[in-house]
């Protein structure tokens, strides 16, 4: 298990959405993460109805897979990626405070340049989202 999450991504506190790493290799990519009563966009994310956002989902699942891409050492660790596009994103079940996702990756394509992924966000065994995205590689 890998729990050095901050040494993978440069994202910190509020916008850092993956808590550890379960599996990592070449195909697939496991993690997950609490979404604690304490996040920040419970407050307005309805303020008497908190639910996790849908983007917010994507981008965890985004991360989740970076996370994974720089633990393998796929690329160079000063590398940073940026979500360039979203596709087949599907909401299937709301996320409320104080419950664990966890996210399941498939590495579709790894270039120098850019990488295409795919996953599924799960709480328990119920599907909570999914979706296809492509980060373009760059640096800071």
């Amino acid at each position: 298990m890998i729990e050095n999450i901050e040494d993978l991504l440069p994202h910190r506190k509020p916008f850092l959405f993956v808590d550890k790493l379960e599996k990592c290799d070449k195909e697939e990519i496991i993690g997950s993460h609490v979404f604690t009563d304490k996040e920040f966009f419970f407050e307005g994310h309805f303020p008497e109805y908190p639910v996790v956002p849908g983007v917010v989902l994507v981008e965890s699942m985004a991360q989740c897979g970076g996370a994974g891409i720089k633990h393998l050492n796929i690329m160079e660790q000063s590398a940073l990626f940026f979500l360039a596009s979203i596709e087949k994103a599907k909401f299937r079940r709301q996320v409320v405070p104080n419950e664990e996702v966890r996210f399941v990756i498939q590495n579709m394509r790894i270039s120098p340049k850019m990488i295409k992924q795919s996953g599924k966000a799960y709480v328990g065994d119920e599907l909570a989202c999914e979706a296809e995205w492509l980060c373009l590689v760059g640096s800071a």
